[in-house]
C-alpha cells in the first residue's frame, strides 16, 4: 500500500488573535486583556512622547482593573542593547504581558521583547504609518539607526487595538508614509510570488492589488478630511489589510527591491529624518526603474508614471532630493546600494541580477520616463 506523501509547509501566521477597532476603542483595553486572560502586570513599551500621550488613555484602565504597570522607552531604537535593557526591566517588574504603543519601531521592539520573554503581546498603533501592529516580524537596527536584520516571530500579536481617535492625533505625514509602505505590497508581492500557482499566494497577491486600488481611489480624499469614512478605510488599509497580505502569502509575498532600497538608505545618517514609508515609496520607483533598465519592461514605465502622479497628489517623495538627500556623496550612495545588494537582501527576489552600480543608476533616475535602457549618468560626489 502506498503511503501518502507528506509535505512540510512553513506555518502561516496570518493575523492577531483579536482586533478591536473604532473610535475611542482603547477604552475597552481592560475588558479585552481581562477576558483573554493576557496578564495583570504589563510592561508598556513606547517612545517618550508616545508614553506621555498614552498615559491618560491607560490611567483609568489601570485603576479599574487593578493592573500593576510600568512604562519603558524603547529609545534610542529597536536595537539589541535596547532589547537587553528591556528584558531586564521585564524580569524585575515580573511582567506577565507586554503592551507596545507607538509607530513601527516601538511596536517591533515590543513584539520582539514579548517573543524573547515568552509573554503575550498587545499592540496599539498611534499612527497609520506601518502594518507593524499586525505582523509576526520585527526589524533590528544598529545604535546608529541602520537596518541590520529582521526576526521572524512565532505568532502575530494576541491583541491589536486600532483606536481611530488616537491615530488621528498623529501628524498627517505619518499616514502619507503609511500609504507609501502599504502600496508597496502590490509592486513587491506581484514580483516575489513569481509564477506561483499556490492558492494562498494567489489570494495574497490579489489582496495586494485590491489594497493598491483602494489607496489610489481613497487616499487623496482621506487626507482632506480625517473625520471621513475614507480616512478610516485608508487607516484600515495601511495598518490592517497590509498585514493580512504578508500573513496569507508568507515569505512569498513580502519585500523585494523597494524595502531593500529602504534598508540601504538607513545606512546614510541624513536619511534618518525620512519616515520608513517615505523611503519605501521611493524604493518602489527604483524597483520599477530597474525593471525598465534591465528587462526593457514597458509596463514598469507605465506603472512608474502612474505612481509619480499619485505621489505628487498626496506628497510622497519621488527622488533623493525629495528625501532630503540631494547633497549626498557618491560614496554614500554607493554604500547604500551595496547594503541593498548584500547576499541576503530581498532585492535578489527580482527575476534578474542587480549590481550596486545598476542600483545606483536607478536611484538617481527614478523620474526619468524614456524608452532608453541605458541609465542616466551618476553625478559626481
Amino acid at each position: 500500500m502506498n503511503q501518502p506523501k507528506i509535505t512540510n509547509y512553513a506555518p502561516l501566521l496570518v493575523a492577531p488573535a483579536q482586533v478591536l477597532r473604532g473610535e475611542n476603542i482603547l477604552s475597552q483595553l481592560g475588558d479585552a486583556i481581562t477576558n483573554a486572560k493576557l496578564g495583570k502586570r504589563p510592561l508598556v513599551v513606547g517612545g517618550n512622547k508616545t508614553l506621555e500621550i498614552i498615559h491618560p488613555y491607560l490611567e483609568q484602565t489601570v485603576k479599574k482593573y487593578q493592573l500593576k504597570t510600568t512604562q519603558a522607552s524603547y529609545l534610542p531604537d529597536c536595537t539589541e542593547s535596547s532589547l537587553s535593557r528591556l528584558k531586564e526591566l521585564a524580569a524585575s517588574h515580573q511582567a506577565d504581558l507586554i503592551i507596545g504603543v507607538g509607530g513601527g519601531k516601538a511596536l517591533d521592539t515590543a513584539k520582539l521583547l514579548a517573543h524573547q520573554c515568552h509573554l503575550p503581546i498587545v499592540t496599539i498603533p498611534t499612527s497609520g504609518a506601518t502594518c507593524s501592529a499586525w505582523t509576526a516580524l520585527s526589524n533590528i537596527y544598529s545604535e546608529a539607526s541602520a537596518f541590520q536584520y529582521d526576526v521572524a516571530l512565532n505568532r502575530c500579536p494576541d491583541l491589536l487595538i486600532l483606536d481611530y481617535s488616537l491615530v488621528r492625533t498623529a501628524p498627517q505625514r505619518t499616514l502619507v508614509a503609511g500609504i507609501g509602505d502599504a502600496i508597496a505590497k502590490w509592486y513587491e508581492a506581484s514580483v516575489s510570488s513569481g509564477n506561483s500557482t499556490a492558492t494562498l499566494t494567489i489570494a495574497a497577491v490579489q489582496q495586494a492589488r485590491v489594497l493598491r486600488d483602494i489607496l489610489f481611489q481613497k487616499a487623496a480624499t482621506a487626507l482632506e478630511n480625517n473625520q471621513s469614512d475614507d480616512w478610516r478605510e485608508v487607516v484600515d488599509a495601511t495598518v490592517l489589510l497590509a498585514g493580512v497580505i504578508g500573513g496569507i502569502g508568507g515569505a512569498n509575498c513580502r519585500t523585494v527591491a523597494a524595502h531593500a532600497v529602504h534598508n540601504g538608505l538607513t545606512h546614510i545618517p541624513s536619511a534618518h529624518q525620512a519616515l520608513h514609508g517615505e523611503k519605501v515609496a521611493y524604493g518602489i520607483l527604483v524597483q520599477l526603474r530597474l525593471e525598465e533598465m534591465l528587462q526593457g519592461n514597458q509596463l514598469a514605465v507605465s506603472a512608474r508614471k502612474q505612481l509619480l502622479e499619485f505621489y505628487t497628489s498626496i506628497g510622497l517623495p519621488k527622488t533623493l532630493e525629495d528625501l532630503g538627500l540631494g547633497n549626498i556623496s557618491l560614496c554614500q550612495l554607493r554604500q547604500s546600494a551595496e547594503v541593498a545588494c548584500q547576499a541576503n537582501s530581498d532585492i535578489h527576489r527580482l527575476p534578474f541580477v542587480v549590481s550596486p552600480e545598476q542600483l545606483m543608476a536607478a536611484m538617481v533616475s527614478t523620474t526619468e520616463l524614456s524608452d532608453s535602457l541605458s541609465a542616466k549618468a551618476i553625478p559626481e560626489s
